[in-house]
C-alpha cells in the first residue's frame, strides 16, 4: 500500500457535516466550552439546508390558536404510525423554544403586521387533532433554509468552532465497538487527517442521488450512512423515500409546498382540481405521500398534461402578484429559470420527484446511535442528527416543514447530551493502527483502480434502476427485479476506472468514493422495500395496498457488507416521555 503522511488532531467532539443540524450542534458544543471541529466537504453555506424553502414548523400560535400536542398528533399521523412517539413528543415540545432561539441568533423571519414571526399553512398541519388546517410553519419568505444556514454559520464562527472545509470523510475509527473519531482527506492539499474525538456526530444529510430524478444536490450522497454500514452497524427504515409532489418537470428543481400553503393548487389535463377527489378535506395540502400518489394516479390514468401526458400543472397565477413577490420570490425565479414560466400568468409544470430520506442511522431522542443487536444499547462515542439520522420522528412519511425543526431540535439535543457525557480536555485513547490501515487500503484501492468501467456509467445504472424499480408505486415483480439489478453496479466496482491519480481536488476520485457510498444505500433501500409487504406512508405496494399494523408496525433494520444485506426489525416506540400526552393509536389516514 502507498504510504500516506497522516496529520493527527484531537478534539472533544467532531461534527461531520456543516448543514443545519451540524452547525446547530457545533454552536451548542462551542457554547458549552467543548473543543469542537466541524468537517465539511463543501463550504458550509453551500450545504443542502440552503435549498429548504417553505419553512420550519413550531406551535408558536402567532396566527391563531395552536398546541404542541396538535403538532405531535399531526406528526404521528403523517408518519403513518411508524414514528417513535417519545421522539416525536420531544421534537414538538421543544420546537417553539428552538425557533425562538433561531430568532435570537438572528434568523430574518418574515413578520406579521404586529412584528411576530409569520407562519403559513402546510400539508398535514392541523388544529384540534385533525379538525382544520393551522398556520404553523414559520417562514423567511421562501428561503427559510438559506436564512437559517447563514445565521448558524455566523454563530459557529462567533463561538470559535474550528472548521475543516473541503475535507472528504473516508471512514469512522472504531475500537471495541466504540467510535474514536474518523479519517478525512483534505481536497485542497491532498493530505490525510486523523481526527480523534470522544464523540463523533454524523450530520451528512440524505442520499437522494441514488435516484435519477431528485431535488437533491449532486453532493447528497449520504456519506455518513455508508460509513456506519462499513463499521458493521445497521441503517433503519431505508425503504421510506419521500417523493415531493412538485418538482419542476424535466429538471427536478423543488417547488416548495409553501406555494400550496399560500393558495396554489394542482390541475390535470381536464382542468380539474383533482386533489378534491383524493383528500376532500385537506385537498392540495394533504401530506406529501398522498399528493404524490394522487399525481401518479392522474398521470397513469391518462389525465396528465403536455405531449407525453406525464406531468400536471401547479397554478399560482390567480394569486396577487404582491403576495408572490413578498412570500414566494425564489419560486418565481426558479420557475422562470428552469421552466421558462412567468408564474403570474402561467402554471408551473410539475411531477413527483425524490426529495427526502426518512431512513438513516437509528438514534434515540438524545441523538445517540443505537446498536440494535437484540437491544437498544447506544454506540459509545457516536451520534447522528438531521437527515442522516432516523430518530424516528418522520416514520414512513415526513410532513413538510418538519425537516428544518428536526435539524435544530436534535442538533441542540446532541450538543446537550455531549456536554453531559464528556468534560473539556479529557485525554484520548490510542486507536488501533489496523483501523487506519483498513480505511486507507480502501481509499488507495479506489484511487489506483485501473479497470474499464466509468463511475458515471455505474452511477447512472444505479439511478435508473432505483427510479424504475423502487418508485412511487412498487410491486413484488419490480422490487424482485430491482434486488437483482441494483447489485450489478456494485459488482461493476471490481473493474472501475479512476483516471486521475492525484490527491489535490481529484473530482474523479471524489465521485468514485461517493458512488461507493451511494450504492450501499441503494442496495439496503431496495432490499428493505422488497421485504416490507404492506403500504405505509411513502412506501406504496400495489400488491399489498393496505397497511398491516399486526406484522409491520416495526422499523426495518438493514446491515450491508456490499452485496449482502441482513434484514431485521425493531418495535416502534409507542410510549411517550411524559404524561402530557397519551399514545396515539393507529387509525385510517383520512385527509
Amino acid at each position: 500500500m502507498t504510504s500516506y503522511k497522516i496529520i493527527d488532531h484531537e478534539y472533544d467532539v467532531v461534527v461531520l457535516g456543516a448543514g443545519g443540524s451540524g452547525l446547530r450542534a457545533a454552536v451548542g458544543l462551542s457554547e458549552a466550552g467543548l473543543k469542537t471541529a466541524c468537517i465539511s466537504k463543501v463550504f458550509p453555506t453551500r450545504s443542502h439546508t440552503s435549498a429548504a424553502q417553505g419553512g420550519i414548523s413550531a406551535a408558536l400560535g402567532n396566527m391563531g390558536e395552536d398546541d404542541w400536542r396538535w403538532h405531535m398528533y399531526d406528526t404521528v399521523k403523517g408518519s403513518d404510525w411508524l414514528g417513535d412517539q417519545d421522539c416525536i413528543e420531544y421534537l414538538c415540545k421543544e420546537a417553539p423554544r428552538a425557533v425562538l432561539e433561531l430568532e435570537k441568533y438572528g434568523v430574518p423571519f418574515s413578520r406579521t403586521e404586529d412584528g411576530k414571526i409569520y407562519q403559513r399553512p402546510f400539508g398535514g398541519m392541523t388544529k384540534n387533532y385533525g379538525n382544520e388546517p393551522v398556520q404553523r410553519t414559520c417562514a423567511a419568505a421562501d428561503r427559510t433554509g438559506h436564512a437559517i444556514l447563514h445565521t448558524l454559520y455566523g454563530q459557529a464562527l462567533k463561538h470559535n468552532t474550528e472548521f475543516f472545509i473541503e475535507y472528504f470523510a473516508l471512514d469512522l475509527l472504531m475500537k471495541d465497538g466504540q467510535c474514536k473519531g474518523l479519517i478525512a482527506w483534505n481536497l485542497n492539499d491532498g493530505t490525510i487527517h486523523r481526527f480523534r474525538s470522544h464523540i463523533t456526530i454524523i450530520a451528512t444529510g440524505g442520499y437522494g442521488k441514488v435516484y435519477y430524478s431528485a431535488t437533491s444536490a449532486h453532493t447528497c450522497t449520504g456519506d455518513g450512512n455508508a460509513m456506519v454500514l462499513r463499521a458493521g452497524l445497521p441503517l433503519q427504515d431505508m425503504e421510506f423515500v419521500q417523493f415531493h409532489p412538485t418538482g419542476i418537470y424535466g429538471h427536478g428543481t423543488l417547488i416548495s409546498e409553501g406555494v400550496r400553503g399560500e393558495g396554489g393548487y394542482l390541475l390535470n389535463s381536464k382542468g380539474e382540481r383533482f386533489m378534491e377527489r383524493y383528500a376532500p378535506k385537506a385537498k392540495d395540502l394533504a401530506s406529501r405521500d398522498v399528493v404524490s400518489r394522487s399525481i401518479a394516479i392522474e398521470i397513469n390514468e391518462g389525465r396528465g398534461v403536455g405531449k407525453e401526458k406525464d406531468h400536471v400543472h401547479l397554478h399560482l397565477n390567480h394569486l396577487d402578484p404582491n403576495v408572490i413577490e413578498e412570500r414566494l420570490p425564489g419560486i418565481a425565479e426558479s420557475s422562470r429559470l428552469f421552466a421558462n414560466v412567468d408564474v403570474t400568468k402561467e402554471p408551473i409544470p410539475v411531477v413527483p420527484t425524490v426529495h427526502y430520506n426518512m431512513g438513516g442511522i437509528p438514534t434515540n431522542y438524545k441523538a445517540e446511535v443505537l446498536t440494535l443487536n437484540g437491544s437498544e444499547k447506544t454506540v459509545p462515542g457516536l451520534m447522528a442528527i438531521g437527515e442522516a439520522a432516523c430518530v424516528s420522528v418522520h416514520g414512513a412519511n415526513r410532513l413538510g416543514s418538519n425537516s428544518l425543526i428536526d435539524l435544530v431540535v436534535f442538533g441542540r439535543a446532541a450538543a446537550k447530551r455531549a456536554a453531559e457525557l464528556i468534560k473539556p480536555g479529557m485525554p484520548h485513547e490510542e486507536i488501533p493502527k489496523s483501523e487506519t490501515d483498513k480505511c486507507l487500503e480502501r481509499f488507495n484501492k479506489l484511487r489506483h483502480a485501473d479497470g474499464s468501467n466509468n463511475t458515471s456509467e455505474l452511477r447512472l445504472n444505479m439511478q435508473k434502476t432505483m427510479q424504475s424499480k423502487c418508485a412511487v408505486f412498487r410491486t413484488e415483480k419490480t422490487l424482485k427485479e430491482g434486488v437483482a439489478e441494483i447489485r450489478k453496479p456494485f459488482e461493476g466496482m471490481d473493474n472501475i476506472s479512476v483516471k486521475d491519480k492525484s490527491l489535490i481536488f481529484n473530482t474523479d476520485l471524489v465521485e468514485t468514493l461517493e458512488f461507493d457510498n451511494l450504492i450501499r444505500q441503494a442496495i439496503t433501500t431496495m432490499d428493505s422495500a422488497y421485504h416490507r409487504k404492506e403500504s405505509r406512508g411513502a412506501h406504496a405496494r400495489e400488491d399489498f395496498p393496505k397497511r398491516n399494523d399486526e406484522k409491520f408496525m416495526q422499523h426495518t433494520l438493514s446491515w450491508c457488507d456490499g452485496l449482502n444485506t441482513k434484514i431485521d426489525y425493531r418495535p416502534v416506540h409507542k410510549s411517550t416521555l411524559s404524561t402530557d400526552v397519551q399514545y396515539f393509536p393507529p387509525q385510517e389516514r383520512v385527509y
